[in-house]
């Protein structure tokens, strides 16, 4: 039998190494997003707030109705602009929770929500996330459900769901829910300058968000810092391309 010199046998030892171990693959996104950079931002839109109570007699059907008319203004036409078909979603307003909705239970501990399969909006006109508030949070829960809508629209549910049964930690339900969290701060970024609101108002809706996280245990929506760092994001971009969750690091959708 005969024996490489030393060095010889540490160099081959060397390349066989570099050969044989597999290169490293980048990190694939569990769903695409489908917004892309080349449909540009979602186009300003004028959409005044009307008044939540008047005269002391609740309003919040008028104001629900006003934010939903102007989202499908806003997005129709980003839609429309990005050559991808729209359809408006059936909107469902609500005076008290009822037993069933869309054909299953009242979602327990619900605000607002959207029923994917019946492409619905539903809005209950009472409860702590609407009466008698004076900031931003409901206008913006009522985005963020519009967004849902908007993944649906787009192929993101139903991506998403077919994945979901690998999703025992709820991180692919954060990256879905933050994703609407985004939707909803570039739909905001369209319409602030019609909407007579200060950095005041902006900071205490950032303040309602980081709120509405979840800081423990399975964290359906993410932590609140992560809710407004979201939210933040499409804020400033007015852009939907910002809003892929999908692709961010784990650290980003905690």
């Amino acid at each position: 039998m005969q024996f490489l010199p030393l060095k010889r046998a540490l160099a081959l030892v060397s390349i066989l190494a570099t050969v044989c171990v597999p290169a490293q693959v980048a990190h694939a996104a569990p769903v695409k997003s489908p917004f892309s950079k080349k449909a540009g931002k979602l186009g300003d839109t004028a959409c005044p707030e009307t008044a939540i109570t008047y005269g002391g007699i609740p309003r919040t059907r008028q104001y629900l109705e006003a934010v939903v008319k102007c989202l499908d203004k806003s997005w129709a036409a980003y839609f429309e602009r990005a050559g991808w078909a729209f359809h408006k979603p059936v909107v469902r307003y609500y005076e008290e929770p009822e037993s069933t909705v869309c054909g299953v239970p009242w979602p327990e501990y619900a605000a607002a929500f959207y029923c994917t399969e019946r492409g619905t909006l539903v809005f209950p006109l009472t409860g702590g996330w609407i009466e008698n508030r004076t900031d931003l949070y409901p206008f913006k829960v009522a985005a963020h459900e519009y967004g849902h809508h908007l993944q649906s629209q787009l192929g993101v549910w139903r991506s998403y769901k077919a994945r979901v049964r690998s999703d025992r930690q709820g991180e692919l339900k954060r990256r879905y829910e933050l994703q609407a969290d985004c939707l909803s701060g570039v739909f905001l970024g369209s319409v602030w300058d019609s909407l007579g609101r200060t950095e005041r108002d902006w900071a205490a809706l950032l303040d309602a968000t980081r709120a509405s996280g979840g800081e423990d245990g399975y964290r359906s929506h993410g932590k609140g810092a992560t809710r407004v760092y979201w939210l933040k994001r499409g804020y400033r971009a007015v852009s939907p391309s910002a809003c892929d969750t999908w692709s961010a690091p784990a650290s980003k959708v905690a």
